[in-house]
């Protein structure tokens, strides 16, 4: 299934659902059809999904550092902060402007 996130103070997003899954997973929201994501609730939510990618970013270089091959090929393949990062930003432009996030309308 695709996502497709828009809002009035950027362009929109369009993600796969595994991609939208992992990301909701971060905010601690279940994904549905439709929905909002509200201005008042932005700053955590990009707080949350910001604090998800640095914690990749450490696990990743702990992985090159030393961990099983395979596993590391198929971690390093999956980088979460190049993935989510067009999302993140909706996010922080729909808050700099008080716009709410939404999606499935």
């Amino acid at each position: 299934m695709i996502y497709q996130f828009r809002s009035k103070a950027g362009p929109d997003v369009i993600m796969l659902a595994d991609l939208t899954l992992r990301i909701f997973d971060i905010l601690g929201r279940p994904i549905e059809p439709r929905g909002v994501l509200t201005v008042e609730k932005l700053p955590a939510h990009i707080n949350a999904l910001e604090t998800a990618i640095l914690k990749d970013l450490e696990e990743r270089s702990q992985v090159k550092n030393g961990a099983d091959e395979p596993k590391s090929q198929s971690k390093l393949a999956d980088r979460l902060g190049q993935r989510a990062y067009p999302f993140l930003e909706l996010m922080k432009q729909s808050n700099a402007k008080g716009e709410p996030v939404i999606w499935g309308v």
